[in-house]
Protein backbone atom coordinates (compact mmCIF):
# COMPACT_ATOMS: atom_id res chain seq x y z
CA UNK A 1 0.00 0.00 0.00
CA UNK A 2 1.09 3.25 -1.25
CA UNK A 3 1.39 6.38 1.52
CA UNK A 4 1.62 9.61 0.10
CA UNK A 5 2.65 12.67 2.32
CA UNK A 6 1.37 16.47 1.54
CA UNK A 7 4.04 19.11 3.25
CA UNK A 8 0.61 19.76 5.48
CA UNK A 9 0.77 16.37 7.00
CA UNK A 10 4.60 16.47 7.16
CA UNK A 11 4.81 19.64 9.19
CA UNK A 12 1.78 17.94 11.39
CA UNK A 13 3.88 14.99 11.94
CA UNK A 14 6.97 17.05 13.04
CA UNK A 15 5.09 19.15 15.12
CA UNK A 16 3.42 15.91 17.17
CA UNK A 17 7.08 14.23 17.36
CA UNK A 18 8.31 17.66 18.47
CA UNK A 19 5.79 17.95 21.49
CA UNK A 20 6.39 14.70 22.66
CA UNK A 21 9.66 15.10 22.80
CA UNK A 22 9.06 18.09 24.78
CA UNK A 23 6.57 16.73 26.98
CA UNK A 24 9.53 13.42 27.97
CA UNK A 25 11.52 16.23 29.15
CA UNK A 26 10.36 16.73 32.84
CA UNK A 27 9.91 13.43 32.99
CA UNK A 28 13.67 13.18 31.96
CA UNK A 29 14.35 15.76 34.26
CA UNK A 30 12.36 13.84 37.59
CA UNK A 31 14.56 10.68 36.74
CA UNK A 32 17.85 12.54 36.31
CA UNK A 33 16.78 14.07 40.22
CA UNK A 34 15.54 11.04 41.51
CA UNK A 35 18.57 9.12 40.65
CA UNK A 36 21.02 11.17 41.96
CA UNK A 37 23.27 11.23 43.49
CA UNK A 38 24.49 7.76 42.02
CA UNK A 39 27.85 8.22 42.36
CA UNK A 40 30.30 10.06 45.51
CA UNK A 41 29.67 13.94 45.22
CA UNK A 42 32.53 16.26 46.25
CA UNK A 43 32.22 19.45 47.92
CA UNK A 44 35.39 21.70 46.93
CA UNK A 45 36.54 23.70 49.75
CA UNK A 46 38.67 26.76 48.60
CA UNK A 47 40.96 26.77 51.80
CA UNK A 48 43.08 24.06 54.09
CA UNK A 49 40.75 22.10 57.12
CA UNK A 50 40.06 24.18 60.30
CA UNK A 51 38.38 27.21 58.99
CA UNK A 52 34.96 27.91 59.07
CA UNK A 53 34.23 27.46 55.62
CA UNK A 54 35.86 23.52 55.85
CA UNK A 55 33.56 23.23 58.80
CA UNK A 56 30.67 24.45 57.48
CA UNK A 57 31.47 21.76 54.43
CA UNK A 58 31.91 19.07 56.68
CA UNK A 59 28.90 19.71 59.18
CA UNK A 60 26.67 19.48 55.54
CA UNK A 61 28.22 16.70 54.04
CA UNK A 62 27.91 14.17 57.19
CA UNK A 63 24.30 15.24 57.14
CA UNK A 64 23.97 14.61 53.48
CA UNK A 65 25.26 11.53 53.70
CA UNK A 66 22.93 10.86 56.59
CA UNK A 67 20.13 11.65 55.05
CA UNK A 68 20.81 10.32 51.63
CA UNK A 69 22.93 7.35 52.37
CA UNK A 70 24.69 8.21 49.49
CA UNK A 71 28.63 9.25 50.00
CA UNK A 72 29.13 13.35 50.24
CA UNK A 73 33.29 13.94 50.54
CA UNK A 74 35.13 17.19 51.26
CA UNK A 75 37.88 17.87 49.28
CA UNK A 76 40.38 20.94 50.04
CA UNK A 77 41.78 22.57 46.86
CA UNK A 78 43.87 25.98 48.60
CA UNK A 79 45.61 28.45 47.02
CA UNK A 80 44.76 31.65 45.27
CA UNK A 81 42.40 33.18 47.26
CA UNK A 82 39.91 30.20 46.31
CA UNK A 83 40.38 30.93 42.56
CA UNK A 84 42.15 27.07 41.98
CA UNK A 85 39.47 25.84 43.63
CA UNK A 86 36.77 27.75 41.73
CA UNK A 87 38.55 27.27 38.36
CA UNK A 88 38.20 23.17 39.46
CA UNK A 89 34.40 23.09 39.91
CA UNK A 90 33.68 25.53 36.60
CA UNK A 91 35.12 22.87 34.30
CA UNK A 92 33.69 20.15 35.95
CA UNK A 93 31.20 17.69 34.47
CA UNK A 94 27.84 19.59 35.52
CA UNK A 95 26.41 16.38 36.48
CA UNK A 96 25.92 16.72 39.86
CA UNK A 97 29.28 14.92 41.36
CA UNK A 98 31.23 18.50 42.40
CA UNK A 99 30.20 21.26 44.08
CA UNK A 100 31.83 24.77 44.98
CA UNK A 101 31.69 25.70 49.15
CA UNK A 102 30.87 29.13 48.43
CA UNK A 103 31.75 32.31 51.36
CA UNK A 104 31.90 35.61 51.58
CA UNK A 105 35.07 35.14 50.22
CA UNK A 106 33.78 34.13 46.75
CA UNK A 107 32.00 37.77 46.49
CA UNK A 108 35.39 39.19 47.25
CA UNK A 109 37.31 37.90 44.36
CA UNK A 110 36.38 40.59 41.55
CA UNK A 111 38.33 43.10 43.90
CA UNK A 112 41.58 40.96 44.14
CA UNK A 113 41.52 39.88 39.97
CA UNK A 114 41.03 42.49 37.29
CA UNK A 115 40.15 39.50 34.87
CA UNK A 116 38.97 36.26 36.68
CA UNK A 117 39.14 33.12 34.57
CA UNK A 118 35.44 32.66 34.78
CA UNK A 119 32.42 34.71 34.74
CA UNK A 120 30.57 34.44 38.56
CA UNK A 121 27.43 35.48 37.32
CA UNK A 122 26.91 32.83 34.45
CA UNK A 123 29.74 29.90 34.93
CA UNK A 124 28.25 28.75 38.47
CA UNK A 125 24.86 27.68 39.68
CA UNK A 126 24.17 29.17 43.17
CA UNK A 127 22.37 26.67 45.26
CA UNK A 128 21.49 27.68 49.08
CA UNK A 129 23.08 28.69 51.70
CA UNK A 130 24.43 26.45 54.87
CA UNK A 131 24.98 28.73 57.07
CA UNK A 132 25.93 31.98 58.00
CA UNK A 133 27.46 33.71 61.39
CA UNK A 134 29.06 36.72 62.92
CA UNK A 135 32.59 37.40 63.01
CA UNK A 136 34.74 37.91 66.25
CA UNK A 137 37.88 39.53 66.78
CA UNK A 138 40.38 37.57 68.63
CA UNK A 139 43.85 38.44 70.51
CA UNK A 140 46.30 36.34 71.66
CA UNK A 141 45.53 34.91 74.98
CA UNK A 142 48.37 36.70 76.87
CA UNK A 143 47.88 39.93 74.54
CA UNK A 144 48.12 43.08 76.80
CA UNK A 145 44.33 43.94 75.13
CA UNK A 146 41.37 43.10 77.18
CA UNK A 147 39.03 45.27 75.00
CA UNK A 148 38.67 46.87 71.88
CA UNK A 149 38.87 50.30 73.63
CA UNK A 150 42.89 49.33 74.64
CA UNK A 151 43.30 48.17 71.38
CA UNK A 152 42.55 50.79 69.46
CA UNK A 153 44.27 53.64 71.77
CA UNK A 154 47.42 51.19 71.42
CA UNK A 155 46.96 51.40 67.60
CA UNK A 156 46.19 54.76 67.48
CA UNK A 157 49.08 55.64 69.28
CA UNK A 158 51.47 53.23 67.90
CA UNK A 159 50.22 53.39 63.52
CA UNK A 160 51.09 49.97 61.76
CA UNK A 161 52.91 48.23 64.49
CA UNK A 162 50.49 45.54 65.46
CA UNK A 163 49.49 43.38 62.44
CA UNK A 164 46.86 41.20 61.55
CA UNK A 165 46.33 38.18 59.87
CA UNK A 166 43.52 36.91 57.56
CA UNK A 167 42.87 34.23 55.24
CA UNK A 168 44.06 35.06 52.65
CA UNK A 169 44.55 38.76 50.50
CA UNK A 170 41.06 40.06 49.95
CA UNK A 171 39.52 37.15 51.69
CA UNK A 172 36.55 37.41 54.32
CA UNK A 173 38.83 37.96 56.47
CA UNK A 174 41.11 40.29 55.33
CA UNK A 175 38.00 42.48 54.42
CA UNK A 176 36.28 42.20 57.47
CA UNK A 177 39.84 43.32 59.28
CA UNK A 178 40.04 46.37 56.83
CA UNK A 179 36.60 47.54 57.51
CA UNK A 180 37.27 47.44 61.20
CA UNK A 181 40.47 49.45 61.05
CA UNK A 182 38.56 52.10 58.84
CA UNK A 183 36.11 51.84 61.46
CA UNK A 184 38.37 52.42 64.14
CA UNK A 185 40.70 54.94 62.20
CA UNK A 186 43.51 52.68 62.99
CA UNK A 187 46.57 51.27 61.03
CA UNK A 188 47.20 47.93 61.10
CA UNK A 189 49.79 45.84 58.88
CA UNK A 190 48.28 42.78 57.23
CA UNK A 191 49.63 39.56 56.97
CA UNK A 192 47.90 37.31 54.64
CA UNK A 193 48.21 33.52 55.22
CA UNK A 194 46.57 30.24 52.63
CA UNK A 195 43.28 29.97 54.78
CA UNK A 196 41.76 31.22 57.95
CA UNK A 197 42.68 27.95 59.41
CA UNK A 198 46.42 28.64 59.59
CA UNK A 199 45.84 32.40 61.07
CA UNK A 200 44.12 31.46 63.69
CA UNK A 201 47.13 28.98 64.56
CA UNK A 202 49.60 31.96 64.54
CA UNK A 203 46.86 34.06 66.93
CA UNK A 204 46.90 31.40 69.12
CA UNK A 205 51.02 30.89 69.07
CA UNK A 206 50.78 34.77 69.52
CA UNK A 207 52.73 35.39 65.89
CA UNK A 208 50.06 38.10 65.36
CA UNK A 209 48.39 40.57 67.11
CA UNK A 210 44.92 40.26 65.59
CA UNK A 211 42.36 37.96 63.29
CA UNK A 212 38.93 38.99 62.89
CA UNK A 213 37.22 35.42 62.31
CA UNK A 214 33.50 33.80 62.33
CA UNK A 215 32.01 32.73 65.04
CA UNK A 216 32.37 28.63 64.64
CA UNK A 217 36.08 29.29 63.92
CA UNK A 218 36.85 30.97 66.98
CA UNK A 219 34.26 29.63 70.07
CA UNK A 220 36.06 26.84 70.73
CA UNK A 221 39.86 28.81 71.27
CA UNK A 222 38.39 31.38 73.79
CA UNK A 223 36.85 28.58 75.64
CA UNK A 224 39.47 26.53 75.92
CA UNK A 225 41.88 29.30 76.72
CA UNK A 226 43.84 29.41 73.52
CA UNK A 227 42.88 33.07 72.60
CA UNK A 228 40.98 35.86 73.88
CA UNK A 229 37.73 38.01 71.90
CA UNK A 230 37.11 40.90 72.36
CA UNK A 231 33.63 41.93 70.26
CA UNK A 232 31.34 39.96 67.82
CA UNK A 233 29.56 41.23 65.43
CA UNK A 234 25.42 41.43 65.06
CA UNK A 235 22.80 42.70 67.72
CA UNK A 236 23.13 40.57 70.18
CA UNK A 237 26.36 38.67 72.07
CA UNK A 238 26.94 34.70 71.39
CA UNK A 239 25.21 32.67 74.47
CA UNK A 240 28.39 30.44 74.07
CA UNK A 241 30.26 33.63 74.26
CA UNK A 242 28.36 35.50 76.54
CA UNK A 243 31.12 37.73 78.39
CA UNK A 244 32.13 39.13 74.89
CA UNK A 245 30.60 42.19 74.22
CA UNK A 246 29.29 43.27 70.69
CA UNK A 247 31.10 45.73 68.61
CA UNK A 248 28.71 48.35 68.86
CA UNK A 249 29.07 47.83 73.00
CA UNK A 250 32.33 48.20 72.60
CA UNK A 251 31.95 51.60 70.85
CA UNK A 252 32.04 50.79 67.01
CA UNK A 253 28.46 50.42 66.03
CA UNK A 254 29.25 50.58 62.67
CA UNK A 255 30.83 47.69 62.43
CA UNK A 256 28.15 45.29 60.61
CA UNK A 257 29.03 42.64 59.25
CA UNK A 258 28.39 38.68 58.88
CA UNK A 259 29.95 36.05 56.89
CA UNK A 260 28.04 33.37 54.83
CA UNK A 261 28.90 29.71 53.75
CA UNK A 262 26.96 28.09 50.34
CA UNK A 263 27.37 25.99 47.29
CA UNK A 264 27.43 26.76 43.97
CA UNK A 265 27.77 24.11 40.88
CA UNK A 266 29.11 24.05 37.63
CA UNK A 267 26.94 25.97 34.85
CA UNK A 268 25.19 23.36 32.77
CA UNK A 269 24.19 21.13 35.90
CA UNK A 270 20.32 19.72 35.50
CA UNK A 271 18.09 22.37 37.38
CA UNK A 272 16.21 19.52 38.66
CA UNK A 273 19.12 18.40 40.46
CA UNK A 274 20.51 22.09 41.90
CA UNK A 275 16.75 22.06 43.02
CA UNK A 276 17.13 18.72 44.98
CA UNK A 277 20.36 19.69 46.40
CA UNK A 278 18.67 23.41 48.01
CA UNK A 279 15.74 20.92 49.49
CA UNK A 280 18.62 18.45 51.21
CA UNK A 281 20.82 21.60 52.24
CA UNK A 282 18.00 22.78 53.92
CA UNK A 283 16.32 19.69 55.40
CA UNK A 284 19.63 18.59 56.83
CA UNK A 285 20.43 22.48 58.29
CA UNK A 286 16.94 22.78 59.74
CA UNK A 287 17.05 19.92 61.76
CA UNK A 288 16.50 20.46 65.31
CA UNK A 289 19.40 18.97 66.76
CA UNK A 290 21.26 20.65 64.00
CA UNK A 291 20.22 23.69 64.62
CA UNK A 292 20.70 23.28 68.47
CA UNK A 293 24.26 22.88 67.63
CA UNK A 294 25.28 25.65 64.72
CA UNK A 295 23.49 27.82 67.64
CA UNK A 296 26.34 26.67 70.15
CA UNK A 297 28.89 27.72 67.29
CA UNK A 298 27.01 31.20 66.65
CA UNK A 299 25.57 29.87 63.29
CA UNK A 300 22.14 29.64 61.91
CA UNK A 301 20.72 28.85 58.55
CA UNK A 302 18.99 30.86 56.51
CA UNK A 303 16.48 29.09 54.02
CA UNK A 304 16.51 30.43 50.57
CA UNK A 305 15.29 29.17 47.56
CA UNK A 306 17.77 28.85 44.36
CA UNK A 307 16.94 32.18 42.22
CA UNK A 308 16.69 33.98 45.74
CA UNK A 309 20.17 32.57 47.33
CA UNK A 310 21.33 33.68 43.33
CA UNK A 311 20.69 37.12 44.10
CA UNK A 312 21.61 37.33 47.34
CA UNK A 313 25.32 36.16 46.07
CA UNK A 314 25.38 38.85 43.60
CA UNK A 315 24.17 41.46 45.88
CA UNK A 316 27.16 40.47 48.30
CA UNK A 317 29.38 40.76 45.47
CA UNK A 318 28.21 44.88 44.91
CA UNK A 319 28.42 45.20 48.26
CA UNK A 320 31.68 44.20 49.10
CA UNK A 321 33.05 46.28 45.97
CA UNK A 322 32.07 49.65 47.57
CA UNK A 323 33.61 48.33 50.66
CA UNK A 324 37.17 47.85 48.39
CA UNK A 325 37.13 50.77 47.13
CA UNK A 326 36.51 52.62 50.70
CA UNK A 327 39.26 50.84 52.00
CA UNK A 328 41.31 51.42 48.74
CA UNK A 329 41.72 47.63 47.58
CA UNK A 330 42.49 47.68 44.09
CA UNK A 331 42.42 44.58 41.90
CA UNK A 332 45.63 43.26 39.90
Amino acid sequence: MTSYFTPGSILLRLLAAAAIGTACLPAQAAGEAAAWPDKPVRLVVPYSPGGTTDYAARQVAQKLSEATGKTFIVDNKTGASGTIATQEVVRSAPDGSTFLVTDTTYAMLPLQFAKLPWDYRSDLVHVGEIIETPLVLLVPEKSPFKTVEQLVSYARAHPGKLNYGSGGQASSTHLAAEMFRSVAGISLTHIPYRGAGAALADVMAGQIDVLITAAPTAIAPVQGGRARALAVSGNERLATLPDVPTFAQAGLPSYQVLNWFGLAAPKGTPPAIVEKMNRLVSQVMSDPAMRDNMARQGAQHRSMGVAEFGGYVQQQVVLWADVGKRVGIRPE
